[in-house]
C-alpha cells in the first residue's frame, strides 16, 4: 500500500473520540487538519496530550473480571533489549504483505523498533527496524556514564515515540555511538512497513541565546527521556541530563515541522548555566486545546524570566520560535534545590472546570506537594512567599513524596507516592479535595498509574509496584488483583529502571528487559 492509500485507509477507519482534554482520546494534528484518534488507538503517552493517564473506551476489563481467577499473564513477546518506553497501539493497521493487524509498536535501547500484532497471534514480529547507522552501535554506558542509577547496559531509544494516525508515521528519537560520538536522531516510520519517511532521519542540534546567555545543545550530556507529543503539525522532544548530571547538561524542548522534519524551534530551560533537565519520570510533554506546550524542569539555578529550573514552563510556538509565555517557580526553589527535590512529573491538563479559573494545570515533584495552576496566569514567582505559594489556585502539601504520573478520571485525580498509599483526590468548582476521597494501604509506587474505563464506570486504576502488575477498583481503591499472589503463574521479571505500562482493548502491556508481557482475560 502506498502512502497516499495508507493515508486514505487512515482517514476512513479513524473515529471520533473524545477531545485531548477529556481523558479518553487525542486529537493529532498533521497540517492544518485535525484527525482524532480510533477508539481503539492509543497513538501517544498516556493516551492523550492532557497526559489524563485514562481511557474511557475499555468495555472488557472490568472491576468484576480482574482478578487472579480470570485475569493474568497471556502471551509474551520478545525483542533485543530493554522497553523504557510505553508501547503504543494502532487497531486494524494494513500491514504490506500480512493484511490489517492490530499492532503493537515497541522501541528499545537497542535502537530497535518492533511492530506486533497486539492479539498474541505470533510472537514474530510483523516488522521491525533497527535505527542504528552503517558502523554504528548503541551507546555504551562507559560513554553515556550514570549506569549506578539507570541500571541500563545501553542506552538507544529511551523514550515513549508518538503517532500521527492521519498521516500514518510513528516519530522515534534514537541514540547512537557514530565515529565515537554520540549522536541523536529524529527518526520518521511508516506504521505499516517501518520504513523511514520525509527524508529522515535528521540529527538533532539547537543552540539558543537569551538576554545574551547562550547555551549548545550536546548530545553526550543529554538523555530523551520525556514522551513525544505531537500537536498542531509539530513533534516536541524533552531532553535532560544523562541521568546523574555529567557534563553540563540542560534542560531542552526541540520543535520539529511533523511533515518536513524541519526544526521550527529550540528552547533550553537554563541559558548561560545548565541542569533544569526535563524527565518528568518518561512522562510526556503536555499541551492544551490552544496548542501551548507544558513541562517541568528539575534542579538548578531559577532567575525568573530567564531560567527555569524547579518550574513547570508553558510554551507557545510562533512561527519557528518557541519560548515561555509563562511559568510557576515554588517559593522554596532553593530548599528543592538544595535538596534534590526535583518537579519531575508531567503536567495534567484538567480538562475545562466550573469556578473562577476554567483552563487548570497540575503539576508535582519529589517533595510530594501538588500544585494546582491557572493555565491563563500560572503565577510565576513570589519572592516574599515563606510558608506557601499564595499566588496560585492551590497548593497541597500533603500528597505522597516522590509521587509517579498523575492521572485524571471522572473528577478524580490520583497520586501514587514510592512506599505510600494511592490516593483519588476529588476535584469539585475548580479545586481538588483537601484529603482523599480513597486510599489503598502502602504501595512500592511507580512511575506511570494508568485507568481504564468504559466511560464513567468500571474504572481500574493500573499500576506497577515494585515488581508486580496491580490492580484496584478506581472508584474505592480496593485491591483487585496482584501478579505477586498467583502462585508463580504471573510473575514479572525484574523490569528496567523506569518500567511503563499501557492498557488498551482488553489488555495490559508491560515493558520488560527483554520484551512485553502481555496480560488480559484467561480462556478457562
Amino acid at each position: 500500500m502506498d502512502n497516499r492509500s495508507a493515508r486514505l485507509f487512515y482517514l476512513c477507519v479513524l473515529t471520533l473520540a473524545l477531545s485531548s482534554c477529556g481523558g479518553g482520546g487525542n486529537s493529532a494534528r498533521s497540517g492544518s487538519q485535525d484527525v482524532a484518534l480510533s477508539n481503539l488507538s492509543v497513538a501517544t503517552w498516556h493516551y492523550d496530550n492532557a497526559r489524563t493517564g485514562a481511557t474511557l473506551n475499555e468495555s472488557s476489563l472490568t472491576p468484576a473480571n480482574v482478578n487472579s481467577g480470570t485475569f493474568g499473564k497471556v502471551f509474551i513477546l520478545p525483542v533485543d533489549g530493554a522497553v523504557i518506553g510505553q508501547p503504543l497501539y494502532l487497531g486494524s493497521v494494513p500491514v504490506a504483505g500480512k493484511g490489517a493487524h492490530n499492532v503493537l509498536y515497541v522501541a528499545t535501547l537497542h535502537d530497535s523498533v518492533y511492530a506486533f500484532d497486539a492479539d498474541g497471534t505470533s510472537s514474530s514480529p510483523l516488522w521491525t527496524k533497527s535505527l542504528l547507522g552503517s558502523g554504528e552501535t548503541t551507546v555504551p554506558m562507559s560513554v553515556q556514564g550514570c549506569q549506578n542509577v539507570t541500571q541500563w547496559n545501553e542506552v538507544g531509544v529511551v523514550s515513549t515515540p508518538v503517532i500521527d494516525t492521519a498521516s500514518g508515521t510513528i516519530y522515534v528519537v534514537a541514540k547512537s555511538l557514530s565515529n565515537g560520538s554520540s549522536v541523536f536522531r529524529l527518526h520518521a516510520l511508516d506504521v505499516s512497513s517501518g520504513e523511514e519517511k520525509l527524508n529522515g532521519p535528521v540529527q538533532i542540534s539547537a543552540s539558543v541565546s537569551v538576554a545574551g546567555l547562550s547555551s549548545t545543545f550536546s548530545a553526550l550530556a543529554e538523555l530523551n527521556r520525556p514522551a513525544l507529543l505531537l500537536t498542531n503539525g509539530h513533534v516536541y522532544l524533552g531532553f535532560g541530563s544523562n541521568g546523574c548530571n555529567a557534563f553540563n547538561p540542560h534542560g531542552w524542548v526541540l520543535s520539529y515541522n511533523a511533515s518536513t522534519l524541519a526544526q521550527e524551534g529550540a528552547f533550553a530551560t537554563t541559558p548561560g548555566t545548565n541542569l533544569g533537565s526535563i524527565w518528568q519520570k518518561g512522562g510526556g510533554l503536555s499541551s492544551d486545546a490552544a496548542y501551548n506546550v507544558y513541562a517541568e524542569a528539575a534542579e538548578g539555578i531559577s532567575m525568573p524570566g530567564t531560567s527555569f529550573a524547579d518550574s513547570i514552563i508553558k510554551l507557545t510556538q510562533s512561527g519557528t520560535q518557541l519560548s515561555a509565555s509563562d511559568w510557576f517557580t515554588p517559593y522554596n526553589q532553593d530548599f528543592l534545590r538544595a535538596n534534590d527535590l526535583d518537579l519531575n512529573t508531567s503536567v495534567l491538563v484538567l480538562p475545562d472546570q466550573p469556578g473562577p479559573f476554567p483552563h487548570l494545570a497540575m503539576g508535582s515533584g519529589k517533595e510530594g506537594t501538588m500544585y494546582l495552576l491557572n493555565r491563563d496566569n500560572m503565577g510565576q514567582y513570589c519572592p516574599t512567599c515563606s510558608i506557601g505559594d499564595v499566588q496560585i489556585v492551590q497548593e497541597l502539601a500533603v500528597a505522597a513524596p516522590y509521587t509517579g504520573s498523575l492521572v485524571y478520571w471522572n473528577s478524580m485525580v490520583y497520586t501514587t507516592g514510592a512506599g505510600s498509599p494511592i490516593s483519588a483526590w476529588s476535584i469539585n468548582n475548580g479545586l481538588l479535595s483537601p484529603s482523599p476521597v480513597a486510599q489503598t494501604a502502602p504501595v512500592g509506587g511507580g512511575h506511570s498509574p494508568v485507568v481504564t474505563s468504559n466511560g464513567t464506570s468500571n474504572g481500574v486504576l493500573w499500576q506497577l509496584n515494585g515488581t508486580a502488575l496491580t490492580a484496584f477498583d478506581a472508584s474505592s481503591l480496593a485491591s483487585l488483583y496482584s501478579s505477586s499472589q498467583t502462585n508463580g503463574r504471573d510473575t514479572l521479571p525484574a523490569l528496567p529502571h523506569f518500567a511503563q505500562l499501557i492498557a488498551v482493548n482488553g489488555k495490559v502491556y508491560v515493558s520488560t528487559n527483554d520484551g512485553v508481557i502481555a496480560f488480559g482475560l484467561l480462556q478457562h
